[in-house]
């Protein structure tokens, strides 16, 4: 199981959160992910300078925009396949 973390902190939600908020929702229900991702939203990781943040399992994401959002999801969803998949 994944663990998604989004920063819901005033600066990176006005920054893109606000709106990539509702795609890692709408991924995760489209992809049949709900089993396998734990989704959540916190306040500010201190990085507000470098954000939007999103923090999937132990790695931080910076200046998250959605073009690197889908492909963050893609890569993740991926690992997953290969992983399951011998």
């Amino acid at each position: 199981m994944h663990t998604i973390q989004i920063c819901l902190g005033s600066s990176c939600y006005s920054r893109g959160n606000n709106t990539h908020l509702g795609v890692i929702r709408k991924y995760i229900a489209e992809h049949g992910l709900e089993a396998e991702i734990a989704f959540s939203g916190h306040l500010c990781e201190n990085l507000c300078s470098e954000g939007p943040i999103l923090r999937i399992d132990e790695k931080v994401y910076k200046e998250v925009n959605l073009s690197s959002l889908y492909r963050i999801l893609e890569e993740l969803k991926s690992k997953d396949d290969v992983t399951s998949n011998p």
